[in-house]
């Protein structure tokens, strides 16, 4: 409806005399002053060498004769003020479709956890922007495969295996046990930090890591066969543990088999054929192979090592190629594992592939969320990728990069990590040992919101009083990885992040579970979507309270701005922006519920608008909510 009104306006400017241009349209801040304004006139004045308030007028004679339109004012110099036939604005909205989302396949890879050890609390915000991201663009009509890249054969898996060979003397089958243990990851995590520390202290350390990471590359033992071990152990961990935040994953393609099935090698050809890349024959990379770039501060980015080995930029630029169907050759697929419900994860392999496996890559647009840390890298595979193709290619990759998570001192002190000195943010570090395991650290919000849900309700079961627990503290988590923009640092309080009151989980998942108490009084089901509006629906709000009647218009037009917070949050690649959404239609549903009865309202057509309002707010909340994954419990 928008985009017609906005097309009136530029139509009746050029015919005008005005040059083609863009039109801009304004929601005005009190619905007093229209449903939308268009100040396209101060603009056209000097073009059309007329007054605005002249222009303007002209433009809101053509307005007036559209459907969508109820009247049109001019104010003041020269705005035009549209007054909306809201009726139809609604049904418009609720027939929204995703018509125009162009075919193929959206890849977002996120969380790529190294399969050494436990996942870590800073993994949580990655899991939860990857995952808000990759159900918005479902949303909006998109093709979606979720991938989470597992680098099996890097240093910090050649770390572990390291450990258990030269400080546990375990073999194979001894790691093999282990694997079966619950939380093998958090074995792993200690050792990690014990090998981490021997490595830094004994002469002995750096060769045999060395020797264990090109164990590792080149399939030796018994360095290849523990390290598939760990990795595998591992990364099945990882799964389970966002599994419990509600992020699942399509597939794992493991650096192993990009090494396995000679990736690497055809991306070297291609690289080096086309001139991208180049051996160094002078300086400190001699002997190396290196790209041309001045994103690096010697105008050199080493790709393969003087010892033959393949840095981690070399092997993401193969993988990359293949992400968008660059490469002419495929992983193979085995079925992984397997989610609650009959979901699975599929795992690449250097040996056979499975029957019937789907097909999966050959992306229109790939959206990496790496931090912000690694944006350099992404940079040099992003060149790499438009040196062997074309600048279109470059641009059908986006790194989604965000900042990390902190933690207030007093909850590093909550979850038993001692005290911290100051009052400043607490960074940790999974290499030396100090870092919050991400299941514990959702162990710590269940918990204390266990004992919140006991306080409020002393005679809830136990069954059910652990499963509100359970909804409210993934609702806080996350809603706090995404609530401030993926740019901006975390520092998570945990106090904070369970309140009832400002922006939090818990506040949007209260004013849900408010609005359908409200309903259910009434005796109404709980909506499965947005409700069409009542016949008549402009005359019965014309006949309001015209403050009552700007407080419906301003939570109804709110709430089915759902579609628009949406787009808004795909086009700037931040979940931050349906966030914001989901709190400000919080704040209006309070504020509304607050001032106006529903349930108990003697009369008829004020109830009847009310609950509308009511229905149509819960209906797009909890969908907003679902798109940021927080679920929605019974009660609070």
């Amino acid at each position: 409806m928008f985009a017609a009104l906005e097309e009136v306006i530029r139509e009746t400017a050029v015919n005008a005399g005005a040059p083609d241009f863009s039109v801009v349209s304004e929601i005005p801040p009190s619905p007093d002053q229209g449903d939308l304004a268009f100040p396209a006139a101060f603009a056209l004045a000097r073009t059309l060498r007329r007054p605005p308030r002249e222009i303007a007028e002209t433009l809101a004679e053509a307005l007036s004769e559209r459907p969508e339109v109820r009247r049109v004012e001019v104010a003041g110099p020269g705005y035009v003020n549209v007054f909306l036939n809201r009726e139809m604005w609604i049904r418009e909205s609720l027939a929204g479709t995703n018509a125009d989302v162009p075919d193929g396949i959206h890849v977002v890879e996120h969380t790529s956890i190294n399969p050494n050890k436990a996942a870590h609390i800073g993994h949580l915000r990655n899991a939860a922007l990857g995952d808000s991201f990759a159900r918005i663009l479902r949303f909006l009509g998109h093709r979606i495969e979720i991938q989470t890249y597992t680098d099996d054969t890097g240093v910090q898996v050649a770390d572990v295996v390291l450990g258990f060979v030269r400080l546990r003397g375990a073999d194979a089958e001894d790691v093999r046990r282990l694997a079966g243990q619950p939380r093998f990851d958090y074995l792993c995590w200690d050792l990690y930090t014990e090998v981490s520390r021997w490595i830094e202290e004994d002469p002995e350390g750096p060769p045999a890591r060395q020797q264990a990471l090109h164990g590792l590359e080149r399939g030796e033992e018994p360095w290849a066969g523990i390290g598939t071990i760990v990795a595998r152990a591992v990364a099945r961990r990882h799964l389970e543990t966002m599994d419990r935040i509600g992020v699942r994953y399509d597939l794992l393609p493991c650096e192993k088999s990009i090494l396995r099935l000679h990736f690497w090698e055809r991306a070297f050809e291609l690289l080096r054929d086309a001139g991208a890349i180049r051996r160094s024959d002078s300086g400190r990379n001699r002997g190396c192979w290196v790209m041309d770039t001045d994103l690096a501060q010697d105008g050199e980015k080493v790709i393969v090592r003087s010892n033959a080995t393949v840095t981690y930029v070399g092997k993401d630029i193969a993988y990359q190629m293949w992400q968008l169907g660059l490469l002419d050759r495929d992983f193979r697929w085995r079925r992984f594992h397997e989610y609650p419900g009959g979901s699975r994860a599929w795992i690449s392999t250097s040996g056979p592939e499975e029957p019937d496996t789907p097909s999966f890559g050959s992306a229109a647009l790939v959206h990496h969320v790496i931090d912000a840390r690694q944006s350099y890298t992404q940079q040099v595979v992003q060149q790499a990728v438009a040196s062997l193709t074309s600048e279109t290619d470059r641009s059908r990759t986006r790194h989604l990069s965000y900042e990390m998570v902190a933690l207030t001192p007093g909850t590093v002190a909550a979850l038993g990590l001692g005290s911290a000195a100051g009052d400043g943010a607490v960074e940790v570090s999974g290499r030396k040992g100090v870092g919050i395991k991400a299941d514990d650290f959702l162990d710590a919000l269940l918990g204390r919101a266990a004992e919140e849900v006991a306080a409020r309700n002393p005679n809830l079961p136990a069954e059910e009083r652990q499963a509100v627990a359970l909804a409210i503290a993934v609702g806080a988590l996350r809603y706090l990885m995404v609530r401030v923009t993926k740019n901006q640092l975390i520092v998570f309080d945990l106090e904070e992040a369970l309140s009832l009151e400002g922006a939090t989980g818990p506040y949007l998942q209260y004013a849900a579970v408010r609005a359908a108490k409200i309903l259910a009084r009434i005796g109404r089901a709980l909506p499965e979507g947005p409700p069409h509006p009542p016949q008549d629906f402009d005359d019965l709000l014309a006949e309001r309270d015209p403050e009552e009647a700007a407080d419906l218009w301003i939570l109804l037009r709110g709430a089915l701005g759902l579609r628009e917070a949406a787009a808004a949050a795909a086009a700037s690649e931040d979940p931050q922006v349906l966030a914001r959404w989901a709190y400000e239609g919080a704040q209006r549903f309070n504020g509304f519920y607050h001032r106006y009865r529903i349930a108990g309202e003697p009369d008829a057509t004020a109830r009847a608008l009310r609950t509308y309002a009511v229905e149509t707010f819960l209906a797009q909340h909890r969908q907003g909510l679902a798109l940021l994954g927080i679920p929605v419990p019974e009660r609070m």
